[in-house]
């Protein structure tokens, strides 16, 4: 008689435990994700489909998930302040390409390492007598960026409190005011600066120097609203994003949408262009 009940017993205890350990298992079967619409090659919004995003960031975060047996959707919601506030309220689950910032510790948790880097270099022409190799160099000259750049924290305060910078609309406007003699120097990412003097023809004219003077990372970002974000799912995209940064699977995955990016911006879009 002892052995049916102890059978017994544990039917019922599976009876009881399974229906909420199957739920636990099964809540994040699909991650819903959005982001810059404006950052490539990291992030920025399909020409060809222009309710969802591409780039680097989208491509790694796919990968992760399909791993994970996981379903994801990388969704355009606006402007980057507006993919922000849908994070935050977690009517999406997480942002593929969140800059670290304090202020948003309280409302979201971040997966490190990051799942790309975003070298940030100084631009000048090739003909100038005084190359700008630190912070420092640039004091005195004036410069330009893209309004559409994210700095790091305290290099960002550095540029406001010492540098005479001009925020402009794009890249475009910003080369362009250097090729002009209007500006000493301008401050880009590495890869989109990259691609937009090739794409406007100023490889020969426009360099970067070979240090980045700022190297912000770009984080996955679980809301805390979110109904996917458990411990079992942070300490995954950890580990995955530990993965492909090792496997140089991050790095290919940057250039490999840099040269993407580059032949839309020599082709008709509907969506225009954007620069970073």
């Amino acid at each position: 008689m002892g052995r049916p009940k102890r059978v017994f017993s544990s039917l019922l205890l599976g009876l009881l435990l399974g229906p909420s350990l199957t739920f636990a298992a099964g809540k994040c079967e699909r991650l819903i994700a959005t982001g810059s619409p404006d950052a490539p090659p990291f992030l920025w919004r399909d020409p060809q489909d222009p309710k969802h995003l591409i780039g680097a960031n989208a491509d790694l975060l796919k990968h992760a998930a399909t791993e994970l047996g996981l379903k994801v959707e990388l969704l355009y919601a606006g402007r980057r302040s507006q993919a922000l506030e849908e994070v935050r309220s977690g009517r999406m689950d997480l942002l593929v390409d969140a800059p670290l910032s304090v202020a948003e510790l309280e409302s979201l948790d971040y997966v490190h390492p990051p799942v790309t880097y975003n070298d940030i270099m100084i631009w000048n022409r090739r003909d100038q007598a005084q190359p700008f190799n630190a912070l420092a160099d640039l004091v005195g000259h004036q410069g330009a960026v893209s309004e559409r750049i994210r700095l790091t924290s305290p290099f960002n305060l550095a540029v406001k409190e010492r540098l005479g910078v001009e925020r402009l609309p794009g890249l475009t406007e910003a080369f362009q005011k250097l090729m002009l003699g209007q500006v000493d120097y301008v401050l880009a990412g590495h890869y989109a600066g990259m691609a937009m003097v090739q794409t406007l023809g100023l490889s020969q004219d426009l360099i970067a120097q070979p240090t980045p003077v700022d190297k912000p990372g770009l984080y996955l970002a679980l809301s805390f609203n979110s109904a996917c974000n458990d411990s079992w799912l942070r300490g995954q995209l950890a580990k995955k994003m530990t993965e492909s940064a090792a496997s140089g699977l991050s790095s290919e995955a940057v250039v490999r949408n840099q040269e993407l990016w580059k032949a839309q911006l020599l082709q008709p879009a509907s969506v225009s262009a954007p620069n970073k």
